[in-house]
């Protein structure tokens, strides 16, 4: 019966220092945002003040209603200055907590790893390589002596060498023909040429040429 009126633990607040810290800057720059469109509000207000009394001839009036105004001006100018020294301020603050947050995840994201490494050795992985090894050759042989047939071995060398000739027959097919005939070559006589004959036999290819 007590745990029925226990009260309930209240869960931790996340909100953290900083995330206050945001939140009141962010209220400020509201406060000073409706500050200004108050000033320009009466300054709206005062111009037309002014020009009214110029119309009526209050021109003493009408000078110290501009002179409020500009006096309004500079605490526009103010105000802007400090809207935005707290847009900056609020910036590095966010830009600060996602810095925070991505180390916090390459912590963790490197604890994890330390901890999969940890589980799984180098010595583990070549044992398994090995055991895995050992059980195909173990299950080749079984195969075998079931089937009546003897384990093939491949020699990786002859295989390259049989690989290498099939590329260059490709290519020599690959390769186009030379025609040979059709060229007029020049006869070469079965005797033996005297004066007169060798320069026929020397004419005969510029002939070719000419043609």
């Amino acid at each position: 019966m007590g745990s029925l009126f226990s009260k309930k633990s209240t869960p931790k607040s996340r909100v953290t220092e900083q995330d206050q810290a945001v939140l009141k800057l962010k209220q400020t720059r509201d406060k000073l945002k409706q500050y200004q469109k108050k000033i320009q509000l009466n300054q709206e207000k005062e111009r037309k003040l002014a020009k009214q009394c110029l119309d009526q001839g209050r021109k003493d009036k009408a000078l110290r209603l501009l002179k409020k105004k500009k006096f309004q001006d500079g605490l526009l100018e103010k105000t802007d200055n400090q809207l935005d020294n707290l847009e900056r301020m609020v910036s590095d603050i966010e830009f600060a907590q996602c810095e925070i947050k991505i180390m916090e995840g390459l912590k963790s994201g490197n604890e994890a790893l330390k901890e999969l490494n940890a589980i799984m050795s180098l010595d583990d992985v070549e044992k398994i390589l090995g055991d895995t090894e050992d059980a195909v050759a173990y299950q080749q042989e079984i195969d075998a002596m079931l089937t009546g047939t003897s384990i093939v071995e491949f020699d990786e060398e002859a295989l390259e060498g049989e690989l290498d000739a099939m590329l260059a027959a490709e290519e020599e097919m690959k390769m186009p023909d030379v025609p040979v005939s059709g060229i007029d070559m020049p006869e070469v006589p079965d005797h033996e040429v005297g004066e007169g004959e060798k320069g026929e036999v020397k004419k005969r290819p510029r002939e070719l040429v000419a043609g």
